[in-house]
């Protein structure tokens, strides 16, 4: 879990609550659901936090929801900016993978060291988090009385924010005396040798200029010129990424930590060649949240009044009215800072812990049923029982997977007519491309195991029970999903005859009949090859591994296999 140092003096202060002992501090951070594991060197605080609520990832974030839970604050506080005096222009150049780009001025900030170190921590925090290690979001913090903005026509200050070539222009970037090229900060900085990935398979690299020339090199570094120090009062925030709202989201959350020191905040405009913007965007949402469903929820009998209290000192804002049937139900205002409220059981867990968890009093449940194993639990462990008893060694592993590993390499292409080729749910902004989609079968992680392990001796008859899935607009969810039963058996003398005897058996076991009629599948040797058909429904197949995939996988034995559905086995 992620954790976040926090100075209780520093905690003390911004509260407003110099009597709190440490003990006092660790209890009520306990009621917010940030765990103390320790003290640093410095003697701070170590605290580990649930990683949704990223507007915690300060000490200024984690002061604003003590001082909600002490009722020194209410409600939602949303700040004022003042009009837009600075302008990012977005030209042409930007690389198509870094698009975004937004930013704001903050004016009047008091830094001193803990400050400042706050605000480093922050950003490397939410480049860690949201930011995805800055590949889906960067920040730049800049000292603002070094920046010099282009002159425009309207009389706002503009900054650029372009694409250049790797060795178009120099800067002295940050822990650096001399000039560096975009190129040389990638090969020679240390900093930039650390993120040359995220942009060094790129035509151009993104760049951000004022009228003196280059200041910013993101997502890698920024230049010296304007480095931010304890002197500081005016700062200029930029962020660049692949998405405008994660950016806007994390600008939202250190304007609210600059904000809480006294800070003034500054619109600033984004030109983008066909539209223009105005950040930081601290527009409101709202969610829909039924009396009934929190009463259920937590447990406990409430009042209207007592829920738009504990939504108060949550930091949202409750409404209540009736909706088309008639039920009490609360319109809930969720200030711009937090990104982690997508459902109103979001809202519902606010409100109890607000409310205190432990002033819930236990009880059973008021229902006439006993806790067991699910049919589906049971059918699963019983044909895992079988298979081990079978001589197969069980697997368990990830459901996720990619379109090479699930599809190319097993000779078969999505939406094909066999098995194992549905159309794949793939995964929109993947955090690897080892795992793009969730897999449509279990036979490529079998082969993937099998493929791992060649260095070890033969025979090697492994089996897994596991998750798959594949598009099906027929069911609600878009998604088709189920259990498969997948099984390989890799050795010299491995054969057709040696993986249906072993599927004779299985379902011999669990009283279905089975046949096993030829059919032609991609991944498996014609000829060699059968569907399997359970109860007169075909739900699988089974064969001897196509020697195209053997030699893909690196294979030197033959290997015969088999998979079909679970559901087959009821």
């Amino acid at each position: 879990m992620p954790t976040v140092d926090i100075d209780p003096d520093e905690l003390r202060d911004l509260t407003g609550h110099d009597e709190k002992s440490d003990d006092d501090l660790i209890n009520d951070l306990f009621g917010l659901g940030l765990e103390f594991e320790g003290r640093t060197e410095d003697g701070e605080f170590e605290l580990e936090f649930a990683p949704d609520r990223l507007d915690r990832l300060s000490v200024e974030g984690v002061a604003r929801s003590m001082r909600y839970q002490y009722g020194d604050a209410r409600g939602v506080h949303v700040p004022s900016p003042n009009s837009s005096e600075w302008t990012i222009e977005v030209e042409e150049s930007v690389p198509d993978e870094r698009p975004y780009v937004t930013g704001a001025v903050v004016r009047d900030v008091d830094l001193d060291e803990e400050a400042l170190e706050s605000l480093i921590q922050l950003q490397e925090k939410l480049h860690a988090t949201m930011g995805r290690k800055r590949a889906k979001g960067a920040i730049g913090i800049h000292d603002l009385t070094m920046l010099k903005g282009t002159a425009a026509t309207e009389g706002n200050p503009t900054i650029r924010y372009v694409g250049v070539e790797p060795d178009e222009d120099r800067f002295v970037p940050l822990d650096s005396d001399q000039e560096m090229t975009p190129a040389d900060v990638l090969e020679q900085h240390q900093t930039g040798q650390t993120y040359a990935d995220l942009v060094s398979e790129y035509d151009r690299y993104p760049a951000i200029y004022d009228s003196i020339g280059l200041f910013s090199f993101p997502p890698v570094i920024n230049g010296r010129r304007t480095e931010v120090s304890t002197d500081s009062r005016d700062l200029f925030v930029e962020m660049t990424g692949t998405d405008q709202w994660t950016i806007d989201k994390m600008l939202n959350i250190v304007c609210y930590a600059l904000s809480a020191r006294g800070a003034t905040l500054e619109e600033v405009t984004v030109e983008y060649p066909d539209h223009e913007v105005v950040r930081p965007d601290l527009s409101m949402k709202t969610k829909t949240v039924a009396h009934d469903r929190i009463e259920t929820i937590l447990g406990i009998g409430l009042d209207p009044d007592e829920v738009i209290d504990l939504a108060e000192r949550s930091g949202l804002k409750a409404e209540k009215e009736e909706n088309e049937d008639g039920n009490l139900v609360y319109e809930v205002t969720i200030p711009p800072y937090r990104v982690d409220v997508l459902h109103p059981l979001d809202v519902i867990d606010d409100l109890g812990r607000a409310y205190g968890f432990n002033e819930l009093e236990p009880r059973y449940p008021d229902v006439g049923t006993v806790g067991g194993r699910h049919e589906r639990s049971r059918l699963e462990n019983a044909a895992r029982t079988q298979l081990v008893g079978l001589g197969f060694e069980d697997l368990l592993n990830f459901h996720m997977i990619s379109e090479g590993e699930n599809f190319d390499r097993l000779e078969i292409a999505p939406g094909e007519d066999v098995y194992g080729a549905g159309e794949p749910a793939t995964i929109k902004e993947p955090y690897s491309e080892d795992f793009t989609m969730l897999r449509t079968w279990v036979m490529p992680s079998l082969l993937m195991v099998l493929e791992r392990n060649t260095h070890r001796s033969y025979p090697q008859n492994l089996a897994e029970i596991g998750f798959a899935a594949e598009v099906d607009e027929r069911e609600n969810t878009g998604v088709a999903e189920g259990r498969r039963v997948g099984a390989v058996l890799a050795s010299h003398e491995a054969g057709y005859e040696d993986a249906k005897a072993r599927l004779q058996t299985l379902t011999r076991n669990f009283d279905v009949d089975l046949e096993t009629p030829p059919t032609d599948h991609p991944t498996f040797i014609s000829g060699r090859t059968a569907a399997v058909v359970i109860d007169g429904e075909e739900v699988g197949v089974i064969g001897e591994v196509h020697p195209k995939v053997l030699v893909e996988h690196d294979l030197e034995v033959p290997v015969s296999a088999f998979e079909f559905d679970l559901e087959a086995l009821r």
